[in-house]
């Protein structure tokens, strides 16, 4: 019997990404010396303190994947960008420093392509979050901090205004990552994903992100046999990523990508999809008949975030993402099975 070496604690483990890890674990991926830990917001305030401390001090894990945070579509964000950066401040604060203080010995974290500014160039990629980390020689000053400050392009201009929050509170993790790289040397990393559906998913119309919440306007239109109508005027451009794709990528940066750089993880530049595509993708993988309608009053919120795999793809030039039509077909398919249920 293999010995048990690594306990992994996934925060947030019951939202979209963490029951995609789950799944991905338990069809197989899984090794025989991992323990894997799946918590939420039921286990632990992670915005406490001493709750996450008793969390981290109970399950004593040496790996960890922190994905909890609070999260919502545009107009939530819109409505609510103090409390999108208080909590997840809190939470993150809480997380890395438990981590530290119990000796995890690796972290990874989630952030987002919207940390980056609103103006910036395109693609995005790892070379505007990457600064150089000083090498500490004991009786020496590191040469970095004789010269000029210097930060990462993401600190070089202010996210887009829609959830600037969020967006800011997603940035620190990339400091903190830094500094308890730099201070103490620890493991800690992030991975930035762009835009992520599949099963579990929040498909909440109001305050969920778009393409679930289109998965739920179609499925309600062809209930009551009326138009779809989409916020926006359909033309921002999106990289949609599928769960259970990120979730096999997870697995892959927890085990070998050992950079404090955070990596990119997303499709290609040319599977950028509109939104008016994807809605078109949905209906035809509902089935749905009707005609489609833009509410062009409603905010587009940031046109795109274009990010790069360049980098993904020198490590693993040969992985397969599953095809954006098929990975909704499978989306669309969990939710009309699960509608009771899921969340909405």
């Amino acid at each position: 019997m293999t010995e048990v070496t690594k306990r992994i604690l996934v925060t947030g483990g019951t939202g979209l990404v963490g029951r995609a890890i789950e799944k991905v674990v338990a069809d197989g991926e899984g090794q025989p010396d991992e323990e894997w830990i799946f918590v939420s917001s039921r286990d632990a305030d992670l915005t406490s303190t001493s709750e996450t401390k008793a969390l981290f001090e109970r399950h004593k894990p040496t790996h960890v994947i922190h994905l909890a945070a609070m999260v919502g579509g545009l107009f939530k964000n819109i409505r609510s960008n103090l409390d999108f950066w208080r909590t997840n401040i809190h939470i993150n604060d809480n997380v890395l420093h438990s981590a530290h203080e119990t000796g995890v010995q690796k972290v990874v974290s989630c952030l987002s392509t919207c940390i980056f500014p609103d103006k910036t160039t395109y693609p995005i990629d790892e070379t505007m979050v990457s600064i150089p980390i000083p090498t500490q020689i004991p009786g020496k000053v590191p040469a970095l901090l004789n010269s000029p400050p210097r930060c990462p392009q993401i600190h070089n201009g202010p996210p887009h205004s829609s959830n600037f929050g969020y967006s800011y509170a997603k940035r620190m993790i990339d400091v903190q990552n830094r500094g308890y790289s730099e201070q103490h040397g620890r493991r800690f990393t992030a991975v930035i994903p762009t835009n992520v559906f599949g099963p579990h998913d929040n498909f909440n119309i109001e305050d969920g992100h778009v393409l679930p919440g289109l998965i739920h306007k179609v499925y309600l239109a062809k209930q009551s046999g009326s138009a779809l109508t989409v916020w926006g005027t359909g033309k921002p451009r999106r990289q949609f990523i599928y769960s259970l794709d990120l979730a096999r990528l997870f697995l892959w940066v927890l085990r070998e990508y050992d950079e404090v750089e955070p990596i990119i993880l997303s499709v290609g530049e040319e599977d950028e999809v509109s939104i008016r595509e994807a809605a078109e993708a949905i209906a035809e993988a509902m089935e749905f008949r009707g005609e489609l309608v833009f509410d062009t009053t409603k905010s587009d919120g940031q046109f795109k975030k274009t990010a790069s795999n360049a980098k993904l793809r020198r490590y693993l030039p040969g992985f397969q993402f599953t095809p954006f039509r098929e990975a909704v077909k499978e989306t669309c398919a969990w939710f009309n099975a699960n509608y009771a249920n899921a969340r909405k």
